[in-house]
């Protein structure tokens, strides 16, 4: 899976509309390969993310559970934590 797609169900604030949709386009562009679709193929690009977006949000939605909203700021440190012990320090 990208790296770059990061966990939107149960945070608190929840997720927002610009986070839902790059999480979109990033799945599309490993999909299609494309960072950046040509004029031919832009349309089609533009179309799946935006499908993609409308069905994710759709599954958050319908999504439940009994656990308790994370934090986002607890979990960007922890994922700070986990960089640093794998990378080490910049």
């Amino acid at each position: 899976m990208c790296r770059n797609i990061k966990t939107l169900f149960n945070f608190e604030p929840p997720a927002t509309e610009l986070e839902i949709r790059d999480a979109s386009l990033q799945f599309v562009r490993k999909l299609s390969g494309f960072n950046v679709p040509s004029q031919a193929n832009e349309a089609a690009f533009d179309r799946a993310v935006e499908q993609v977006a409308a069905t994710a949000r759709e599954l958050m939605a319908s999504l439940r559970t009994t656990a308790a909203p994370r934090n986002r700021e607890v979990e960007a440190a922890r994922a700070r934590a986990r960089s640093l012990a794998r990378f080490g320090p910049g």
